[in-house]
């Protein structure tokens, strides 16, 4: 029994500790670093601050009061005016703390403890507002605009006696915009804009004078690089091209000789068988040249005639016209031969040096032509010497063979006229009285008497009888017997139709 009533006892004070202990947990207070407990009554008021305090009820009472950080805007409604009577318009922006030491906390409290937080941010703007309009009224427009540090320095400054009677201080105070409704700001800059840009284009004309300045130096000196370039080119090229025409001159030099050398062959082979031809020919041209004389004569002395009519008339009419045509033309022709001469020159030059480049290829190939070529010409030289020799033994029997070989183009002559007749309208009466030598048969048959004609003309031209010729020739005196014994009738037929007369067509009739 006694340990039953030892255990309830003390379960009984257990319970009477927890529930004091529950009661005074209830009165203790703790206080943030981000605030300030005022605790007043019993004892007078104490700031209790980063700890706590047991509040005994009925004889004490606390309030908290906020050390945080107040930020608010100062932007007075009103315009305020310059030192220089200029209304302008700022705003800003101000951050406002209650000071951490007891007696600045309790001078705030006897101010703000009851106030609302935003009546007591209107009291404090009202402040900041009068203090910058005091200073705004001592300063220029362009101090304010330019210098907002100094203005928010002077702020803090003025304000921070105000501030301290009301156990608050100012963290900061920042200008956040000046307007003003003349647009004075707007104005104020152009200037300083204005000297902005004209550094700025002073500055990229200059750049540019620079660059351009470089840019030409580069292109003169790559220029140069590239004329230096070039003459070594032009000279090189000279060089060969002067080798090679020096090797086509050398070239070009054995070529002649060796084309001499084959001409001296050949001219005195040629000149064998041209001494036997103008034998032959100089009777013949004899004949024609005393014809010829007199035609000549005849015609000299129209011509003479006709000279002398045509030189009085160029003198009447042309001769002075053409003085003045003869002086323009010799000043063109003047100018066109000075172009001429330099467009020449242009051309040899360009051909010489051209020349010059393919002389290398043109002297290995030439050697190789020029040996062929004199190869070539030795074995003409030799079958004209032989062909010479021939012509030397020529007889009667050769000159016979060159005259026979050459009638089929005698013959050729004769017949060349009826080529170039388009059309032949044969017109005749008929009738047996023409012997049959009427229409085409008549044509042919005249044909044939020319033809017959050709041997008389070479006896003529070469003074030589074609049947003494053939009788000389040797194994052909028989077949020359022959054509004697036979030629005798054919010779009368033909003098019989040589007599008939031609048959005359009628007025009606029309021969083309």
């Amino acid at each position: 029994m006694e340990l039953a009533s030892i255990l309830i006892i003390v379960g009984i004070m257990v319970i009477v500790l927890l529930m004091l202990a529950a009661v005074i947990a209830r009165l203790y207070r703790k206080v943030g670093p981000n605030e300030a407990l005022i605790v007043y009554g019993f004892g007078g008021t104490k700031v209790v601050k980063g700890s706590g305090k047991v509040i005994w009820p009925m004889i004490q009472q606390s309030r908290g009061l906020s050390l945080e950080l107040m930020s608010f805007d100062v932007a007075p409604t009103q315009d305020l005016y310059t030192n220089q009577g200029v209304a302008v318009n700022v705003e800003a922006v101000a951050q406002i703390k209650v000071k951490s030491d007891p007696v600045s906390i309790l001078t705030a409290s006897e101010q703000f403890l009851s106030m609302e937080y935003q009546a007591m941010q209107g009291l404090i703007r009202l402040v900041m507002e009068g203090h910058l309009r005091g200073i705004v009224g001592q300063l220029t427009v362009e101090s304010i605009v330019k210098e907002p540090e100094m203005v928010a320095d002077r702020m803090r400054a003025n304000v921070a006696e105000d501030m301290a009677k009301m156990g608050l201080e100012v963290v900061s105070f920042t200008i956040r915009e000046v307007t003003d409704s003349n647009e004075y700001i707007l104005n104020m800059g152009k200037p300083d804009v204005a000297l902005v840009r004209r550094t700025a284009d002073i500055a990229i004309a200059e750049a540019e004078r620079d660059t351009a300045i470089r840019r030409a130096q580069a292109m003169r000196e790559a220029k140069i690089a590239e004329a230096a370039a070039e003459q070594e080119k032009v000279l090189a090229e000279s060089i060969s091209q002067t080798a090679q025409a020096e090797a086509v001159r050398d070239l070009n030099l054995k070529q002649a000789e060796y084309e001499r050398a084959v001409q001296e062959q050949r001219a005195q082979a040629d000149k064998a068988y041209e001494i036997q031809a103008s034998i032959q020919q100089q009777k013949i041209v004899a004949e024609q040249v005393r014809v010829e004389q007199v035609r000549k004569e005849g015609e000299v002395a129209v011509q003479e005639a006709e000279i002398l009519r045509r030189e009085k008339e160029l003198i009447a009419t042309v001769l002075r016209a053409a003085e003045v045509e003869k002086q323009r033309i010799e000043t063109l022709a003047e100018a066109e031969r000075q172009r001429e001469v330099l467009r020449a020159r242009g051309v040899a030059e360009r051909t010489r040096l051209e020349g010059e480049a393919a002389a290398a290829v043109v002297r290995f190939t030439g050697q190789a032509e020029a040996e062929i070529i004199e190869a070539k010409g030795q074995s003409e030289a030799h079958a004209m010497q032989v062909k010479a020799a021939a012509f030397q033994e020529y007889n009667q029997a050769a000159i016979l063979d060159k005259l026979l070989t050459q009638m089929p183009e005698m013959v050729r002559a004769i017949a060349e006229p009826l080529n170039r007749v388009d059309k032949i309208t044969v017109v005749s009466t008929g009738g047996d009285g023409d012997g049959g030598t009427t229409g085409m048969n008549r044509i042919t048959g005249d044909m044939t008497a020319l033809v017959a004609q050709v041997p008389a003309l070479l006896e003529a031209l070469t003074g030589f009888k074609m049947d003494e010729m053939l009788k000389n020739v040797p194994g052909t005196q028989d077949s020359y017997k022959k054509s004697q014994t036979a030629r005798k009738p054919s010779e009368s037929t033909n003098q019989r139709v040589e007599a008939e007369p031609v048959a005359v067509p009628a007025e009606d009739e029309d021969v083309t």
